[in-house]
């Protein structure tokens, strides 16, 4: 099964429109979404950009803060905490990357926890680590790992008990991800460029979430047969130019239970997990 991730994001955004719906005459106005994007990083533009159209879409309202490739570390330090403390905004994404010259952790540092729709503040993450289930009411797990769970989970993959190997240990996907697959009762093994023998360990694997950030990094001969693979990689082919993941589909897809495309597989669902999560911002500071 080839899984469609803008289908579902349909359904996810339709839901939600008709949920905010009724906010204006219950709180008085809809989920405000502000997103701080500094620079003039191209795929960081084409995500904003398609944030923009996804809130309208879930009837939420989108702000976005741009602001010049030049910034100082300390503009953007002062942009954030006009938005920490602005009571309209619900929820505050960073987009990254941020310019060589402002410090992401720094910034991420100052960041509001509560207004966090991407789980990268360090309460977020230790919130995160600290649950044994994946309970999304009480804080913001990152949107990328969000999607993923809710992509097998829709696709009714059982994961108890299940072996489980992730490929990549980013703070964003990697580790995220494998905690969230571990409350779900799944054997999980985190694989990273220093893993030895890693196609003996993907061919044992039952569930392969790929997120290393290497084109077709994932062949055939890796994959044993009727694995669950999510793929979260966004590369450029080299042969062609066009998007692709981290696995490689034309070659991989027949030999799966289940495959997400790239696109139109998690891509589509993390930006309806950075809606949801603003709604649910909103909701708890209610």
């Amino acid at each position: 099964m080839v899984f469609d991730g803008k289908k579902l994001a349909e359904e996810i955004k339709a839901s939600l429109l008709q949920e905010t719906a009724t906010y204006p005459e219950k709180y008085g106005r809809v989920p405000c979404l502000s997103v701080l994007l500094v620079g003039d990083d191209y795929g960081s533009q084409r995500y904003v950009a398609s944030c923009e159209k996804d809130a309208a879409l879930a009837g939420l309202d989108c702000r976005v803060i741009r602001m010049s490739q030049d910034s100082t570390e300390q503009q953007v330090l002062e942009q954030l905490e006009i938005l920490n403390n602005d009571n309209t905004v619900d929820g505050i994404l960073i987009q990254m990357p941020l310019p060589k010259q402002v410090n992401t952790e720094h910034i991420i540092a100052a960041l509001n926890p509560a207004k966090d729709v991407d789980g990268v503040t360090n309460t977020n993450v230790a919130n995160l680590w600290k649950q044994k289930r994946s309970d999304y009411s009480r804080f913001c797990v990152p949107c990328t790992p969000r999607s993923a769970m809710r992509i097998l989970k829709a696709a009714g993959i059982d994961l108890d008990g299940k072996n489980a190997v992730v490929v990549g240990r980013s703070n964003i996907v990697g580790l995220p991800v494998s905690k969230l697959l571990m409350n779900e009762n799944a054997t999980v093994t985190v694989a990273h460029s220093h893993t030895k023998n890693l196609p003996a360990l993907l061919r044992n694997a039952d569930i392969i979430v790929a997120a290393i950030g290497k084109a077709k990094f994932i062949t055939s001969d890796m994959v044993g047969d009727d694995a669950v693979i999510v793929d979260v990689g966004i590369n450029s082919d080299p042969e062609t130019g066009k998007m692709c993941g981290d696995v490689d589909f034309a070659n991989v897809a027949d030999r799966c239970t289940m495959i997400t495309p790239v696109p139109g597989g998690v891509g589509p669902l993390t930006i309806c997990s950075l809606m949801e999560n603003t709604r649910d911002c909103f909701l708890r500071n209610r």
